[in-house]
């Protein structure tokens, strides 16, 4: 039982390395918005859970809808993962994103400034592609940083 126990283990603990490894793939993609990557890492039958959106986007297309959002806002903005914690299907990251705001997003005219906030992002893993992403970027910091809201 103990050994059947172990290479179950042994086998959940390759999952959780791999699923880290299509993360920093992840990573990759949505700091290029390639549409190569979009279609290595993201199932087509993907469907990704947009704050602020009554519905869902779907498939590497939909992903990259969400990308080119905020790169029309910030042309140069970079995500950053700060943690990765894996099991089984299921993969948390932490991300953290830095750009400047050169153009209008969210009806907020180019401020220059600078945006450094954090995303907390969840995902589901199927043979090797992200099949769900339940996302919650902090919209409020962005907002507040180029000047849309007071901060205190």
């Amino acid at each position: 039982m103990t050994e059947t126990r172990d290479i179950c283990k042994k086998i959940n603990n390759v999952k959780e390395e791999t699923n880290k490894a299509l993360m920093l793939r992840f990573l990759e993609f949505i700091n290029t918005a390639t549409r190569q990557l979009a279609d290595e890492v993201i199932s087509t039958a993907a469907v990704f859970y947009v704050p602020g959106r009554p519905e869902p986007m779907r498939g590497p297309a939909g992903y990259l809808e969400i990308i080119n959002m905020m790169r029309s806002g910030f042309p140069d903005i970079r995500w950053k993962i700060e943690d990765i914690v894996a099991e089984n299907e299921k993969v948390a990251v932490r991300f953290t994103m830095q750009g400047t705001h050169k153009a209008p997003f969210f009806g907020v005219p180019p401020s220059e400034k600078s945006i450094h906030v954090q995303a907390m992002n969840f995902y589901r893993i199927l043979n090797g592609q992200i099949v769900e992403e339940y996302g919650q970027p902090d919209l409020l910091g962005v907002l507040q940083q180029i000047g849309a809201f007071p901060s205190n």
